[in-house]
């Protein structure tokens, strides 16, 4: 597998990352936050871009349990054992396929090598078809205050060209069961340009969804890259929307949620205007981690399992996305490391400035200097009316934010973001 380059031009390597870690060490006051990658599926969708293994194995499941622990023990034996967390993130795959045994046993995992408090932000990501009552509940007693379910679309068509078919009802049972578990804040993800969608279909889901609610939605665009995903081969490309037509699912998926007061924030979620979320973005003290997005001042992140993303210092670091290779890895004492980079001073200026612009929307001009030539680029979309440009800086308009993530994307050679979750840009 091909390794993003460090700044000497040599590949970066696990005793790369374990002088990242130790050095790490040395600032103990320094906040942090941890991803966990769960990579385990009862079923693989069809539309999916995470890594994930299909298993009905206990076995499989209590193997990379205990291959979890031992990564987290040679992390903290470099970071220091202890520390506290601000943001802890369970996603996955379906971090609720673990049974109820294992769920405790992944927290008793991390509290074992982490300090969490009443303060820090726990989140997890569930299907709908694989929660219950008592597993809710289960996770709420964890420590757990925020959920996502993923949703994607609630037409019966939809979801039997994606193979994920869950009903109405069975989402809003799983919904309110979550609310009145009390969890603090639950998100419903949903997806636009996938098979037979339309904009009628889509503004149906969209009102469905609006019945129940939630405190935050997202809405990512599905990419269909079958050379990379086989599965996806199985979805009839004749049967996706045009590129006019996906993005007018968008479109009305902003005027669905702006419509009933939710506030667009970054390139894909709808939050309601109390969130700290859209008081953070009109601040312009908005951030964006591996995890997402967030208010917190952290800018590190420790990532664990198969193909987590983690920021250390100045490194972004990579896990073994295959599950078997991740384990074999740990089991024989090294750090799981598929790839990374060690940033350079004017990456961080790059990555720190498109950071700033997705999140709040605007580039402050003391910019220019960090960025110069992708500056001027940025600029001259405001001929195309994305941007306006003036002696403060750079504004996004109202047309350039369906356009943000482009806007973006062609400044960084160094994360894709054009999926949900990070992924780095690997040259061949």
């Amino acid at each position: 597998m091909p390794s993003l380059r460090p700044v000497d031009d040599k590949p970066f390597t696990d005793l790369h990352y374990q002088e990242v870690l130790s050095s790490f060490r040395r600032r103990a006051d320094e906040r942090l936050a941890v991803y966990v990658h769960v990579p385990f599926c009862h079923v693989r969708c069809l539309y999916c871009a995470c890594d994930t293994t299909v298993t009905h194995s206990v076995e499989k499941v209590d193997q990379y349990l205990d291959a979890l622990e031992r990564e987290m023990d040679m992390v903290t034996r470099l970071v220091g054992r202890g520390r506290k967390l601000d943001q802890l993130h369970v996603g996955g795959g379906t971090p609720n396929h673990l049974n109820e045994p294992q769920l405790a046993r992944l927290m008793e995992i991390l509290e074992c090598h982490f300090e969490l408090s009443a303060d820090t932000v726990t989140s997890i990501e569930c299907n709908p078809r694989r929660s219950s009552v008592g597993q809710l509940e289960l996770l709420y007693g964890l420590g757990f205050r925020r959920v996502s379910f993923g949703v994607q679309d609630l037409n019966a068509d939809v979801q039997r060209a994606i193979g994920r078919v869950q009903s109405l009802n069975m989402v809003r049972d799983v919904y309110y069961t979550a609310r009145e578990t009390g969890f603090e804040n639950i998100n419903l993800d949903l997806v636009y340009g996938l098979p037979f969608q339309n904009q009628r279909s889509f503004l149906e889901t969209l009102g469905q969804i609006l019945e129940l609610a939630p405190d935050r939605a997202a809405c990512f665009s599905y990419a269909h890259d079958p050379s990379s995903r086989p599965h996806q081969h199985a979805i009839n490309v004749n049967h996706l929307p045009s590129a006019d037509e996906k993005l007018a699912l968008f479109e009305n998926a902003v005027k669905a949620f702006s419509d009933a007061g939710y506030r667009w924030v970054g390139l894909d979620l709808f939050v309601r205007e109390t969130d700290e979320l859209f008081d953070a973005q009109r601040e312009g003290r908005l951030y964006r981690n591996a995890i997402g997005y967030t208010t917190m001042p952290s800018t590190q992140v420790l990532a664990f399992g198969p193909s987590g993303i983690g920021e250390v210092g100045d490194a972004l670091v990579q896990n073994e996305p295959d599950l078997r290779a991740w384990q074999k890895r740990v089991n024989s004492g090294h750090l799981p490391v598929a790839w990374g980079r060690q940033l350079s001073e004017i990456d961080r200026r790059r990555r720190d400035a498109m950071l700033y612009l997705m999140c709040n929307l605007q580039l402050p001009a003391s910019s220019a200097a960090d960025l110069e030539q992708e500056y001027k680029r940025l600029c001259r979309n405001a001929e195309h009316g994305l941007v306006e440009v003036s002696e403060e800086g750079i504004r996004v308009t109202s047309k350039g934010r369906y356009l943000l993530r482009g806007l973006c994307g062609q400044q960084d050679d160094l994360v894709d973001w054009g999926s949900s979750q990070w992924r780095f840009r690997v040259p061949s």
